[in-house]
């Protein structure tokens, strides 16, 4: 979002969600999310979900 200087809301009015649900993604409080909207935010972002998505093992080290 930084470096495409767009604003949270500027996203979720894009991606066609709410404010509120953008930035429950965001701040990863949530357990899943549509593919619809990922790729509504990849298409807005013009990125990858590689980019914006990371894997974390919940398995003890």
């Amino acid at each position: 979002m930084v470096d495409r200087h767009m604003s949270l809301k500027e996203l979720a009015d894009e991606v066609g969600i709410s404010n509120v649900n953008l930035s429950k993604i965001k701040n990863n409080r949530v357990a899943a999310i549509r593919f619809t909207t990922l790729a509504g935010i990849c298409e807005a972002l013009e990125c990858q979900p590689g980019d914006i998505l990371k894997y974390e093992s919940k398995q003890p080290a």
